[in-house]
Order: C-alpha cells, then structure tokens, then sequence
C-alpha cells in the first residue's frame, strides 16, 4: 500500500480532511524550504504537495509563478528538488510527498 493510500485512508476512516500545503522547491530556497516540509508535517500536515519549477508556468497563478521565478533565480533544478526529498526522507520516511510540474523538464 503506498503512503497516499495509507494516509488517505487513515485520515479518512476517521471523517477527517486532508491537509496538503503546497510548497515550490526552492521558494525561497532550499534550505527554507526542507525547514518549512518538517515544520508543516509537525503541526499537522497530512500529505505534501511540492512543486518543481519550469521555466514556463502558464497554468500556474500569479502567486505560484512569482516563487518558480525566485526558485530559478537561485538556479533549483529537479535534480534539487529529488536531493530535497531524499533529505526530507533522512527524517521523516511517512508523509506522503507529491511531485508537480509540467512534462517539459522531465522529456
């Protein structure tokens, strides 16, 4: 069973409502970011939704595209963003992590 399911139905099961912040990697850098994941998870933090930055977020809104810009600056790639997870995982290896992007950077 994967940690979305097992999560979902947990929290589910209980006639609760998931909670999943969205962060993008590297807004407003890296660093902050891992800090921001654990404190999330800490305060109750269900699943976490992390966005990986593309040069070209048209279907993002204004909010969202203004921190993939600040998170380009800094020069955050996806191979940053997969060494964020995996450093996330050092400490926490339950919270569900969902990876959003667009397909460009990945083909």
């Amino acid at each position: 069973m994967s940690r979305i399911t097992r999560t979902t139905e947990r929290v589910l099961d209980n006639k609760g409502k998931l909670l999943i912040p969205y962060f993008v990697a590297g807004d407003p850098n890296l660093r902050t970011t891992l800090q921001l994941m654990h404190a999330v998870v800490d305060q109750g933090a269900d699943i976490i939704e992390l966005g990986i930055p593309f040069s070209d977020p048209s279907s993002d809104g204004p909010v969202i595209q203004r921190g993939v810009e600040r998170s380009l600056q800094r020069g955050t790639s996806l191979n940053d963003v997969l060494d964020l997870v995996r450093q996330f995982r050092e400490r926490d290896d339950s919270t569900p992590i969902v990876l959003m992007g667009y397909l460009n950077p990945i083909e």
